[in-house]
């Protein structure tokens, strides 16, 4: 299923009647928002037995959090998936927690509800994160260096927020908890409310009952991490064919200090990594843009197969795809494209399907790419029923 993107201007219901320009500006970044019915009648997007199935699988990214009392000092325990389910506590035990990261690679139910947040560029666009707790389940207060919805899907959950400008945590214990987490806000969420979340505001969730909860967050690379992928990138890049530049030294003396570094092939390091960086902009940005469609790490695609003619497209759910102004970028590569193609490949990247008079209208060019598309498994005859619109 896909979900076009929410016109930013129109009030939505999952943002407590915010449109998504006036959320950005008022809480993006900035403030909590606590929303009341957010996603009325809201179901889980997996049931308990299928997240365990899911956990105890080798392609899942989960975790197994264990707090031995309800007491501040109390001792936790983490383990990491794969977790089969003869190595889950009972469920009448309280105080444990299942979290599978990147349900929305899993369920196709899942990825239509991170779709519902697609008022936020697809390039900042994470992952949903499924937690399952029994009562007195939690991960105890912390905070998130990224924006975060919490999605109450089943059962109840009490949260308890609070800023904390010089956050301490907690010495000899698996997790990232906090010491000095004083709360501010404290409500219960059930089934369909959200609270919104912006970057290190701690918080502190505890499950009253069974209860799960569906977390979206965002990706926040941080500027190490962004040079670091780009300018690999840029390195791989380099045709071995090429006649680079070699250093060279022919006025070179005789010196008596050996082990220092000549400023020479000093300021010819700085040169060639300057000629890399600045000498071609767009190559710089094309490859910004393939390290930012790149899948989930783990993720695979199994070979597709050829739309019919009359048949809708639509992306893989694990699909990431973007664009600027010269590229189109999917899984990784980049495709230059304008004109005509550009606008329908960007359609398609922005609302995630085409339908089949669009696709069967587009160029030789642009046709025999989505057919490699579809035959590596990246994009797929869509199923039959009418679209889905966007969370009013």
């Amino acid at each position: 299923m896909t979900v076009s993107p929410p016109d930013p201007d129109r009030p939505l219901a999952l943002l407590g009647g915010l449109s998504p320009t006036a959320f950005m500006r008022r809480h993006w970044h900035k403030k909590p928002l606590l929303i009341r019915q957010a996603w009325p009648g809201i179901r889980p997007p997996v049931t308990r037995a299928e997240l365990f199935n899911l956990a105890a699988g080798e392609d899942a990214e989960s975790r197994l959090i264990v707090r031995d009392t309800p007491r501040e000092d109390s001792d936790w325990t983490l383990r990491h998936g794969p977790i089969p389910r003869r190595a889950l506590p009972k469920l009448d035990r309280p105080g444990w927690t299942l979290l599978l990261q990147g349900l929305d690679l899993h369920s196709g139910a899942a990825r239509a509800m991170l779709d519902a947040f697609r008022f936020v560029p697809e390039a900042r666009l994470d992952d949903l994160m499924i937690s399952y707790a029994t009562d007195g389940g939690g991960v105890g207060p912390h905070f998130d260096s990224y924006d975060v919805f919490l999605l109450q899907v089943h059962g109840r959950r009490r949260w308890r927020i609070g800023r904390l400008p010089h956050p301490q945590l907690r010495e000899g214990v698996p997790l990232k908890i906090l010491t000095n987490f004083v709360p501010e806000h404290e409500w219960v969420l059930e089934p369909g409310d959200m609270l919104y979340l912006p970057p290190r505001w701690a918080h502190d969730g505890i499950a009253e009952g069974e209860c799960m909860t569906c977390s979206v967050g965002f990706r926040s690379p941080s500027a190490g991490e962004l040079a670091r992928e780009v300018l690999q990138r840029l390195l791989d890049d380099v045709d071995a064919d090429d006649q680079p530049a070699i250093y060279r030294d022919p006025k070179q003396p005789a010196v008596s200090d050996v082990g220092r570094i000549p400023g020479e092939l000093q300021g010819f390091a700085v040169d060639a990594i300057r000629r890399m960086v600045e000498g071609d902009p767009d190559h710089l940005l094309s490859s910004l843009g393939r390290y930012l469609s790149e899948p989930k790490s783990g993720v695979w695609f199994e070979p597709g197969v050829q739309p019919l003619p009359g048949q809708a497209l639509e992306l893989d759910r694990r699909s990431r795809m973007l664009y600027d102004d010269r590229n189109i970028y999917l899984n990784g590569e980049a495709w230059r494209a304008g004109g005509a193609d550009a606008r329908l490949m960007r359609q398609l990247a922005d609302r995630r399907r085409l339908e089949a008079a669009q696709w069967q209208r587009a160029s030789e060019d642009a046709r025999a790419l989505l057919a490699q598309w579809a035959e590596d498994g990246w994009l797929r005859p869509a199923a039959a029923g009418p679209v889905p619109t966007d969370r009013r």
